[in-house]
């Protein structure tokens, strides 16, 4: 008997699934607000804890893997829960992801050493690879798409407050109590969600007779964690870790295809991605993001090191993003309407080159405001991709799939980021490298700016960062060029006038 067979021997069940329905919307979106939140506000707010965090526990070689690992487990996560959501309804799921969520900030709080933090970080990972996109999938059970858009203009400012106030919160709570607090203040916040989810979103039940592909979800987290770590490693020069990366990452997807193709109901459906519309539309979540990475990454550094000015107004540049972020939501949901999803995708698409187009022309001499520019007039292409893309794949998919839909986009946003951080990391890494008569290395850059500021830097390394920085938003550049040729891949798709049923 082979191993579908045996996984479908041994865990064919049957469970309720909730179907959401209309009822309470504006008390369930609250729920979805504050769920939201929770999980985004986590990235801003834990950033600023850090230096903390690590002279308390130590193991500053492991700086990094506080956010790679909770990035590891949400991405990983992400797609296997939106099948769960798909198979046993929204409103379990959901308080599952927010438990977990929760257990793993209450243990963050506890931690006693660097690996006990990252450990802690993986379970907390997991819980958020289940918040976000069920909460976007239960935006998409109770609403048309024609009122949907406008929802996810609130969620878009949801994370654009947390962008700004996460900073800010955990500075304050760094500076009056323990680091221990930026972890258990998500513990009142989660707990009222749950609250509002168990109160208000009402559902039915209906028998789900189709075995859980379990085999499928465990390869798949295994394939995704490699994929991860094998992007983290890439800037490593020795080869060996790589090749073994490579290998684990090869056999592990040669076994994921393999089972999927068996699986009577796979975790990763291939008919889904196989829809001209969802393909190519999370292909432009996937290059928008790896776009977006590049500059949050790398324009803070540009202006400490070669503008030469302070960190406050290297996070004002880059905080313009976040400005425009929910601008570009606010007129995708009044626009596509009436003009189409896709018409107002590749309007979005064709956004980000020009931001992106800003930070090539730049130069020692440039003012930080116009890097701001380049970030306002990239957010608003942000904006209008990420709200377009999401009602889009939401009405193409049916509702018995529209969790692994909405899964989808949220994967491919994460994908992203990761390729995003280890490719142009990589860029900057041998622009640095190759740059005058001797390499330039990142670690030279770190010990200058922690040691003397960026207004005192050595003008051979702000030499080196213009040279390498450069190379790396030209790269960002063309990677917003392909956004536009791929949005114009992406075929129209009418918007239903009703909410279709869910899961």
């Amino acid at each position: 008997m082979d191993a579908g067979a045996v996984t479908e021997a041994l865990i064919s069940i049957t469970a309720p699934r909730s179907r959401c329905v209309p009822a309470n919307r504006a008390l369930v979106m609250v729920a979805v607000l504050a769920a939201m939140f929770m999980v985004s506000i986590e990235t801003t707010i834990v950033a600023t804890a850090v230096p903390q965090i690590v002279a308390d526990l130590g193991g500053l070689h492991l700086y990094s893997w506080i956010f790679v690992s909770f990035l590891l487990t949400q991405t990983s996560a992400t797609v296997v829960f939106g099948k769960l959501a798909d198979v046993y309804g929204r409103k379990p799921v959901m308080l599952a992801g927010i438990g977990i969520f929760l257990v793993g900030s209450i243990l963050c709080g506890f931690a006693w050493s660097m690996t006990a933090m990252i450990a802690f970080r993986l379970i907390q990972g997991i819980g958020a690879g289940a918040v976000q996109p069920i909460a976007l999938t239960i935006v998409g059970d109770l609403f048309p798409g024609r009122e949907r858009g406008r929802v996810q203009g609130y969620l878009a400012s949801v994370w654009a407050i947390s962008a700004v106030s996460g900073p800010i919160i955990g500075a304050l709570i760094v500076r009056e109590t323990s680091w221990a607090w930026i972890f258990w203040i998500n513990v009142p916040l989660g707990l009222a969600s749950a609250l509002g989810f168990v109160l208000f979103l009402k559902g039915s039940t209906e028998v789900r007779s189709k075995p859980i592909d379990v085999i499928g979800a465990m390869l798949f987290t295994m394939v995704t964690a490699t994929l991860m770590v094998g992007l983290t490693a890439l800037s490593m020069p020795q080869a060996t870790p790589l090749l073994i990366i490579g290998t684990v990452l090869a056999v592990g997807v040669i076994l994921f295809i393999r089972q999927e193709r068996r699986a009577l109901d796979p975790v990763l459906s291939f008919q889904l991605w196989s829809s001209r519309a969802i393909a190519t539309t999370n292909g432009v979540a996937v290059l928008g993001s790896m776009a977006l990475m590049g500059i949050t990454s790398f324009l803070p550094i540009y202006i400490q090191g070669v503008l030469r000015r302070t960190p406050v107004e290297a996070g004002l540049a880059l905080t313009m993003t976040m400005v425009g972020w929910p601008l570009g939501a606010t007129i995708a949901a009044r626009s596509f309407p009436r003009f189409g999803l896709r018409q107002v995708l590749t309007l979005g698409a064709s956004f980000v080159p020009v931001g992106a187009g800003i930070f090539v022309l730049l130069s020692p001499s440039s003012s930080p405001i116009v890097a701001g520019a380049g970030s306002f007039v990239m957010g608003i292409g942000m904006g209008l991709i990420s709200v377009s893309s999401l009602v889009l794949v939401q009405e193409v998919a049916e509702g018995n799939e529209r969790g692994s839909a909405t899964a989808s986009v949220m994967f491919s946003r994460n994908l992203g980021s990761a390729l995003g951080a280890a490719s142009l990391g990589t860029v900057l890494n041998y622009n640095l490298r190759s740059y005058g008569d001797r390499s330039i290395r990142f670690g030279e850059l770190e010990t200058a700016f922690g040691g003397v500021g960026s207004h005192v830097l050595d003008p051979r390394l702000s030499e080196a960062l213009q040279y390498a920085l450069h190379a790396t938003f030209l790269a960002v550049f063309i990677i917003s060029v392909a956004i536009v040729l791929l949005a114009l891949l992406v075929p129209d798709v009418a918007m239903r006038s009703k909410p279709s049923p869910a899961a």
